[in-house]
C-alpha cells in the first residue's frame, strides 16, 4: 500500500512472519487437531505450540490462554461469564465511561436484565483513579472491568492499583481487563496486573483479523462460551482456526523479539509528532499526551474531523477521528472529557506502529497545513 498509515489503533497490517505462518498452516499442516490420525496429531501439536507462544508473550501459563475470534468476543464473554458466576452474590458492576463498546454494550445489556452498573468518569486528561473504584465498591459488587490502555486517548488506566483495592477491601469481585490496546504496547503480565480475565486481539499486533484470545486465571471456573466438541478445554467448542492461530503466535513471537526497540521508536515518533504539530500547525492541539507510546489524540480546532479525515485520505494520509467502531457517531470518550465543542469536533487520532516513520508524520503535518489553507472552518 502506498501512502502514510497512521491508524494502527484501528488495525495493523499483517506482518510477513504472520502471513507466512498462516499460509504454512493452511497448506502444509491443515489437519483437524481433533482427528485421530497423524495429520490431526501434528495439527494438535501445533496448536499446543502456538498456545505456548501466545502465553509466553502474555507471561502466563499456556493453560490460561483460550483462543477466541477477536477482542470483542473476549470482552463480551468475560463480562457475561463474570455476571453469571457472581449472580448469587450480587448484581453490581463497576466499569469506566471510556471503555470500548465491546465492554460498554454488554454492560448495558446486563442493566436491562436488572444489574446495576457504575460508570467511572475520567478527568480532563482522561485519567481514572483507583480511589474512584474504592469509593464505588460495594458488598454486592461482582465485577470490575477496566481497560489497560484507552484506544482513543492512549491513557494507561490503574488496573494493578485496582486489583490491590479489591484485595484490601476483601472483595470477591472479579477483575477483567480489556488489554487489546495494551498488549505488546506497554509491559505487563496478567499476574502483575492482578487480573482474573484479560482480553487481547490479533489484528492490533500485526496478525490477521478474526483471531483473539482470553487469559483466564488458573483455578477460575467460568461457563463455556460455546458448547460442542470440547475444544479449548471445553470452554469454546469448534474446530480450531489453525491458520489464524499460527499467525497470532508468529506475530506475538516477532513482536516480543523487538519489543523494547519498538516501544522506544514509537515513543520517539509520538514526541516528534507533538513537536511538529506545535511548531507547524497553529490550529493543531494535543488533547491528551497519555502514557502509551502508540496513540496520540489531537484536534484541528475549528474544523470538522470527518472532513479532515477525508481530506487527508485523498492525499494518501490515513488517520481516524477516533475508534473505528464508532462508524461516524460522536465519540463517547471525547465527550466524557467534556472538551470545548470546537476541540471535540476537530478530534483526530494518530496511532503508530513499529514500521511508522518520521516521513509519515511529516506527510501528516503537510496535510494538516493544507487542510487549514483549503478547508472552511466550522461555524459551530
Amino acid at each position: 500500500m502506498t501512502g502514510h498509515y497512521l491508524d494502527n489503533a484501528a488495525t495493523t497490517p499483517v506482518r510477513a512472519e504472520a502471513a507466512q505462518a498462516a499460509v504454512k498452516a493452511m497448506t502444509e499442516e491443515w489437519g483437524n487437531p481433533s482427528a485421530r490420525h497423524a495429520l490431526g496429531s501434528r495439527a494438535a501439536e501445533q496448536v499446543k505450540q502456538w498456545r505456548g507462544e501466545v502465553a509466553a508473550g502474555l507471561g502466563c501459563m499456556p493453560e490460561e490462554v483460550v483462543f477466541t475470534s477477536c477482542g470483542t468476543e473476549s470482552d463480551n464473554w468475560a463480562i457475561r461469564a463474570a455476571a453469571e458466576l457472581g449472580k448469587r452474590k450480587g448484581k453490581h458492576i463497576i466499569t469506566t465511561a471510556i471503555e470500548h463498546a465491546a465492554v460498554l454494550e454488554p454492560c448495558r445489556a446486563l442493566e436491562r436484565e436488572g444489574y446495576e452498573v457504575t460508570y467511572l468518569q475520567p478527568d480532563r486528561s482522561g485519567n481514572i483513579t483507583a480511589r474512584q473504584v474504592k469509593e464505588a465498591l460495594r458488598p454486592d459488587t461482582i465485577l470490575v472491568s477496566m481497560m489497560l490502555v484507552n484506544n482513543e486517548l492512549g491513557t494507561i488506566l490503574p488496573v494493578a492499583e485496582t486489583a490491590r483495592v479489591l484485595k484490601e477491601a476483601g472483595s470477591g469481585a472479579l477483575l477483567h481487563c480489556d488489554g487489546v490496546q495494551g498488549f505488546l504496547k506497554v509491559p505487563f503480565t496478567p499476574r502483575q496486573l492482578g487480573v482474573d480475565l484479560l482480553s487481547i486481539s490479533g489484528h492490533k499486533i500485526h496478525a490477521p483479523k478474526g483471531i483473539g484470545a482470553m487469559y483466564i486465571r488458573k483455578g477460575l471456573k467460568i461457563s463455556p462460551l460455546i458448547r460442542g466438541g470440547g475444544q479449548e478445554n471445553g470452554l469454546r467448542s469448534g474446530t480450531e482456526a489453525t491458520g489464524q492461530l499460527a499467525a497470532l503466535a508468529a506475530a506475538v513471537t516477532a513482536g516480543r523479539a523487538t519489543l523494547e526497540r519498538d516501544l522506544a521508536a514509537m515513543a520517539d515518533l509520538k514526541q516528534y509528532a507533538m513537536d511538529r504539530l506545535k511548531s507547524a500547525v497553529p490550529q493543531g492541539k494535543v488533547l491528551v499526551e497519555g502514557g502509551a507510546p502508540h496513540i496520540l489524540p489531537i484536534s484541528l480546532v475549528g474544523y470538522k474531523s470527518e472532513v479532515v479525515v477525508r481530506f487527508l485520505s485523498d492525499r494518501g494520509v490515513y488517520i481516524s477521528s477516533g475508534s473505528a467502531c464508532h462508524k461516524g457517531k460522536p465519540s463517547h470518550v471525547y465527550a466524557a472529557l467534556k472538551l470545548p465543542k470546537k476541540e471535540q469536533d476537530g478530534a483526530l487520532r494518530l496511532s503508530f506502529s513499529y514500521d511508522t516513520t518520521r516521513e509519515d508524520i511529516d506527510a501528516l503535518v503537510e496535510g494538516l497545513q493544507a487542510a487549514q489553507a483549503q478547508l472552511f472552518p466550522s461555524m459551530s
